[in-house]
């Protein structure tokens, strides 16, 4: 079972949420997967997901890239939640720690990391969903430093609702998994201001 360890309402009106449990049992109209850009399953979240979600989910996930090719950082796929409580799932793509093959150079994965996040609002919104779950993207196999991130998720979340003035999303909740990541990320919170 999903428990709230901590809630704030940022300035914008939305409330933000640490949670600490499983994904893919959350009850909100979209959960975000932290994907690779092939949209192939097989590995931590997403792979997760799309057990829970069933068949359909990596169906559709192979359907979209046939339509659309690779999925881009700042450009999320979605596909509908299959088996999942969740209506829809969006498909971020979360820098790989170091990589430098879609870049050429290494150093641009906050902003990568921004930008998935942003795009997960971005299509959320699209999608007139009011509530979203997000894992801690990048922070596991993909091997992004949880302290960095979880500074950048809440940057990026915050920067995204101050200027989405009529975003239809009321709580963005941040379901994390593992203990030491909800530790990290309730340290970050614990020094940032509303």
């Amino acid at each position: 079972m999903n428990s709230v360890l901590v809630e704030r309402n940022l300035a914008t009106g939305q409330t933000l949420q640490i949670v600490q449990g499983d994904i893919t049992v959350d009850k909100v109209d979209a959960i975000v997967n932290a994907a690779n850009e092939h949209l192939q399953h097989g590995g931590g979240v997403a792979w997760a997901i799309s057990k829970r979600g069933g068949p359909t989910v990596q169906e559709e996930s192979d359907e979209w890239i046939r339509k659309h090719g690779p999925v881009t950082h700042s450009h999320p796929a979605w596909t509908l939640g299959g088996l999942l409580p969740a209506k829809y799932i969006i498909h971020a793509v979360g820098p790989v720690w170091g990589d430098t093959h879609d870049a050429g150079t290494r150093g641009d994965e906050d902003k990568k990391l921004s930008d998935a996040v942003t795009g997960s609002l971005r299509v959320a919104d699209e999608l007139k969903c009011s509530s979203i779950s997000m894992p801690a993207i990048s922070t596991g196999i993909f091997g992004f430093p949880k302290d960095r991130a979880a500074k950048i998720i809440f940057s990026a979340i915050k920067t995204y609702f101050s200027e989405a003035k009529d975003s239809t999303i009321q709580t963005v909740r941040l379901v994390l998994f593992d203990d030491a990541t909800v530790k990290v990320f309730l340290d970050i919170w614990g020094s940032t201001s509303s």
